[in-house]
């Protein structure tokens, strides 16, 4: 035992000795720093948003007439098919109307006959009369009234048709109504709730009771979803939503945003706008009415360099050597730092895209070599400005939030780079305007809408370490999922050190 417990202080001695070296040697590699590590990886970038599920088409059935429910023969889940009955009212109060309305329509007849034959006594007496008139046999008088009693007669047959056409229309109202005492699925479906039972009397003089709720098909679902008004410009149809449920902890399922829908709600002071998903339910796990918790892929890259945010939110300490570091080719014309360094490279990448005839090739070539000289110019001139300024006195021209993207200035700094913005798009469409009047018209709009995502680009500056010391360098960040960014740039690769903090005295220890 003496043995043993010797040979374990060994190892936890030795154990220990080496965890102290490895650390501390770490950090003097690092110098001091905190850092976050460039790798390789899929970058997801997702809104959460929470709705209810439902059936994509649900009809409620009802009743539009009043009466004592007979029959139910549908319940609660039952399937049934177009036309199937669901419900039966008595219908003896309007077969009584029923019968009412054939003798109306009997003594309807009866009174049209009778005026038939009046008309036929009419007409054979004006006949008759008037032959005698043109004899001078009777009185113009006598004619007149006999033409009268004709004309009468003739009302009467019609009113009396008249009436049978009515008594028709009431009878055929009757009969309606008879047919609506079977309450019938107007669609192929599932039943969701059932409101009346047997016995149960249903009024229907104001407005139609809903009886039954049927959804149409439960294989394929919708999800109504309520997006915040700050994220719904990301949302777009046809993005991919996974979402969860409580009933369903241990699973995920999947849908597509089908659409996004302009009219917002507004809770609390709160808008937010309704976004419909579609789901695929062929198992028939989900139910309608599921409350889901919802992601809506906005944006997903894969295989990207990232690092963690941590990096690229640091600021060095006022006083720290880093302040007074700045990026190679740092200048005024580069905007953020030394944005315009890595832009031939970006260009060259974009253009790749484009498929170039050889011609507009040699053109895309000349005025990249011209935008690139001009540069070194504009940062030559720079920093032979900013070396006499420092021998000066001059303030410190990198330190500070200024330099960095995001930084502390407020509105003035966005200012200023909307401004660094608009003259370097401006400055390319000059440099390059020989080159685009050889592009073809779809060609012009991905050159267009691929030199604007390269201006408004977001670069930060970092610090990356190299053989153990920081090296400042600029970085176009992309997407984000609040833990990692895409990153990109000419001095950025897998593998790199980014400084994300400055170690204190103790941590250092």
């Amino acid at each position: 035992m003496s043995k043993l417990a010797a040979i374990t202080a060994v190892v936890l001695a030795v154990g220990g000795g080496w965890y102290y070296w490895s650390k501390h040697k770490g950090a003097d590699a690092a110098g001091g720093y905190r850092t976050e590590t460039v790798q390789r990886g899929d970058i997801r970038v997702a809104i959460s948003a929470t709705g209810t599920l439902s059936a994509i088409t649900t009809v409620t059935v009802g009743s539009q007439i009043s009466g004592q429910v007979t029959d139910v023969l549908v319940d609660f889940n039952s399937p049934v098919k177009k036309g199937d009955i669901l419900a039966k009212i008595d219908p003896s109060t309007y077969q009584a109307q029923l019968e009412q309305g054939n003798a109306q329509i009997a003594s309807a007849r009866a009174q049209l006959a009778q005026a038939q034959a009046s008309l036929r006594n009419a007409g054979l007496d004006f006949q008759r009369k008037q032959e005698l008139a043109g004899k001078k046999l009777i009185a113009q008088s006598d004619l007149d009234l006999s033409r009268t009693a004709r004309d009468q007669a003739q009302a009467q047959v019609n009113a009396a048709q008249a009436s049978i056409r009515q008594q028709s229309a009431s009878l055929k109202t009757t009969e309606v109504n008879i047919s609506r005492a079977v309450i019938r699925s107007p669609v192929d479906g599932v039943v969701l709730t059932r409101s009346i039972d047997p016995g149960q009397t249903v009024a229907a003089n104001f407005s139609a009771p809903v009886l039954f709720t049927i959804a149409e098909d439960l294989s394929k679902m919708k999800i109504e979803l309520a997006v915040d008004e700050s994220d719904i410009g990301q949302v777009h149809v046809g993005q991919t939503v996974s979402f969860t449920a409580d009933a369903f902890p241990n699973r995920q399922f999947k849908g597509v945003v089908k659409q996004v829908r302009m009219a917002a709600t507004t809770t609390n002071n709160v808008v937010t706008y309704p976004v419909v998903v579609s789901v695929d339910n062929s198992d028939g796990t989900l139910l309608p009415g599921l409350t889901v918790n919802a992601q809506i892929e906005v944006n997903k890259r894969d295989g990207v360099l990232k690092v963690g945010n941590a990096a690229l939110r640091f600021k060095p300490a006022d006083g720290s050597p880093l302040a007074e570091m700045k990026p190679e080719g740092a200048g005024p014309s580069s905007g953020n730092g030394s944005r315009g360094a890595g832009m031939g490279d970006d260009l060259k990448t974009m253009v790749a895209t484009l498929a170039l005839k050889p011609e507009q090739k040699t053109a895309f070539d000349a005025a990249l070599e011209e935008m690139q000289r001009k540069q070194a110019e504009r940062a030559a001139q720079w920093q032979s400005g900013a070396k006499a300024q420092s021998q000066n006195g001059g303030s410190k021209l990198f330190g500070g939030g200024g330099m960095r993207s995001g930084g502390g200035n407020g509105g003035g700094d966005a200012n200023m780079m909307a401004q660094m913005r608009a003259r370097m798009r401006d400055r390319m469409s000059q440099q390059f305007a020989a080159f685009v009047a050889t592009l073809d018209d779809t060609q012009r709009g991905q050159w267009t809408a691929g030199v604007d995502a390269l201006v408004n680009a977001k670069r930060v500056l970092a610090y990356k370490l190299v053989n153990g010391k920081p090296q400042p360098v600029m970085i176009k960040v992309g997407a984000s999922d609040g833990s990692n960014t895409e990153v990109s740039g000419r001095d950025i690769k897998d593998g790199d050190t980014i400084i994300s903090g400055e170690r204190t005295a103790a941590e250092s220890k």
